[in-house]
């Protein structure tokens, strides 16, 4: 199961970032993205009822269809409720080694965010497959290239400051994936959830452009 995750996230290649003001705007979200071919989606647990709305996209579509994930998780306490929710994958924004023992306990993928060389060593070492860069637009796609150079072994999901005019940059400096929040889902605070769809579409065509 965990692997069947992480496999998913990797050949898709694009985890869309869902922070909303109210739950049901960020099931809006979840639905426009899904339309546009996502197959791995991650709900910030900043979004007010996060759990719930985790439960109920897990349980109302097959589970072949997408994979839901938990953001912004700070703590084990936190990572255990999104689990018992539904959740197949955990974000957080920086290591938390107890929330790397709870999430390896219930064999879920943790993808914690790290900032430096050392940060992305200690959760591989954390026991972590995908390790995210954040914030990402501090770092650019020099920072996954040398990463990479250094550790050709390292999975990384660079998030934040992730556009479709620069997606294909980060995958051609070897990021397995990309973690696409406001980038994606900014046109619904004006209501839009069509160019979302539009916009998700668009990121997989990129990133399978930078993998040809």
């Amino acid at each position: 199961m965990k692997h069947e995750v992480l496999g998913r996230i990797c050949d898709s290649g694009l985890v869309p970032v869902i922070r909303a003001a109210a739950a049901d705007e960020a099931a809006k979200i979840a639905d426009a993205c899904l339309a546009g071919g996502a197959v791995a989606i991650e709900i910030t647990f900043t979004v007010p009822g996060a759990a719930t709305l985790v439960y109920q996209l897990a349980q109302r579509e097959p589970a072949s269809t997408f994979i839901v994930g938990a953001g912004t998780v700070l703590d084990p306490e936190t990572a255990r409720i999104a689990i018992m929710s539904g959740a197949k994958f955990v974000v957080s924004p920086a290591l938390n080694r107890e929330t790397a023992m709870l999430c390896n306990r219930y064999q879920i993928p943790y993808l914690p965010g790290a900032g430096t060389v050392r940060e992305v060593i200690e959760a591989m070492e954390c026991g972590s497959e995908i390790v995210k860069l954040f914030p990402a637009e501090t770092m650019g796609p020099a920072f996954a290239k040398a990463v990479k150079a250094a550790l050709p072994q390292a999975s990384l999901m660079p998030t934040g400051g992730v556009t479709v005019a620069n997606v294909q940059e980060w995958i051609a400096a070897g990021c397995a994936a990309v973690g696409v929040g406001s980038n994606l889902t900014g046109s619904a605070k004006g209501g839009d959830f069509e160019t979302i769809t539009a916009l998700t579409k668009k990121f997989l065509d990129e990133i399978r452009k930078a993998r040809a």
